[in-house]
């Protein structure tokens, strides 16, 4: 199935219904392809592919972010007091 970007941001649950039945969507912008959709694997094939994702713990390895929610709260606090 192949489904403009615009279509994408109107139809999104349509889409998604589609991907769960198994079948793949191709997104189109100015009508060059420019991204799939696909189904997830299921099972002990899928946890492996997300731990593989290059964006899952992407910041695990940073040492300033021992508490997460101390950060974000610091990030968070007003400039001028």
């Amino acid at each position: 199935m192949e489904v403009s970007a615009k279509e994408l941001r109107r139809k999104t649950r349509l889409l998604l219904d589609t991907v769960e039945r198994g079948q793949a969507v191709t997104i189109t912008y100015r009508g060059r392809a420019r991204a799939r959709v696909v189904p997830m694997k299921k099972g002990p094939e899928r946890a492996e592919s997300v731990k593989q994702d290059e964006l899952f713990g992407l910041w695990a390895d940073r040492d300033d972010l021992v508490d997460p929610q101390a950060w974000v709260r610091t990030l968070r606090q007003s400039r001028y007091p």
